[in-house]
């Protein structure tokens, strides 16, 4: 028996963090989606809660997500290829209030589409600003994934912003509100710039991406 060289790759999320990504394609209508296949992770959040940061960060690359200094900017649903064993699927940012009218309806009719229709996704990764969890914005965000009977989970970012005790207090009252909004779904702290709760998430999106979360009966 030949001897294999070097270590085995890793196969999922947890050993190896969405190290794999490679860009695949942009879609700007959802007719354009295309053909289901791998389970897809999606990202969305606000447009300045440091998504497309926290992308790269679990990434462990600069760019793969690209950061607009102009909030708001990016109106495509971008895939990203995990190697054949699944996609990292990131949707556009909503909330900026500099945005156009026909901008918002376009995300609402893009996104609210995929998250209700796609047959492929696995689960989305709600993006929130730590300091100001849980907007208005963030609960119509989670209401259309509780009534698709989508998982979740609600990645806290700029952690470093906060102290520990606030940080701390944060997490627990996210968790907490959660359990009354959207049953289910799960939440932990994160930070780009200090490159903290990495191993957590990427073992929460390897569940995910397995389908071992449970995800909320629609109408629930």
């Amino acid at each position: 028996m030949k001897k294999e060289s070097g270590k085995a790759k890793p196969r999922n999320f947890t050993e190896f963090p969405l190290a794999k990504a490679s860009f695949s394609l942009s879609v700007h209508d959802p007719g354009d989606l295309p053909r289901p296949g791998a389970p897809e992770i999606a990202f969305a959040g606000r447009s300045n809660a440091s998504k497309s940061s926290a992308i790269n960060t679990l990434a462990g690359r600069r760019r793969l997500a690209f950061v607009s200094k102009t909030p708001g900017r990016t109106q495509l649903i971008n895939f990203f290829s995990l190697g054949g064993d699944a996609f990292l699927v990131d949707l556009p940012g909503y909330g900026y209030a500099g945005v156009p009218g026909e901008v918002r309806q376009h995300w609402k009719e893009l996104v609210g589409r995929y998250i209700a229709e796609r047959q492929s996704l696995a689960a989305v990764v709600v993006v929130m600003d730590s300091r100001h969890p849980l907007t208005e914005l963030d609960l119509t965000l989670l209401e259309w994934l509780r009534e698709a009977g989508r998982r979740a989970h609600v990645l806290l970012t700029k952690s470093d912003k906060l102290s520990k005790q606030a940080a701390q207090s944060t997490l627990a009252r996210v968790r907490r509100d959660l359990g009354s909004v959207y049953p289910g779904a799960t939440a932990q702290l994160f930070s780009s710039l200090k490159r903290e709760g990495i191993a957590e998430a990427a073992s929460v999106l390897s569940q995910l991406a397995a389908g071992k979360n449970k995800a909320p009966a629609k109408g629930e």
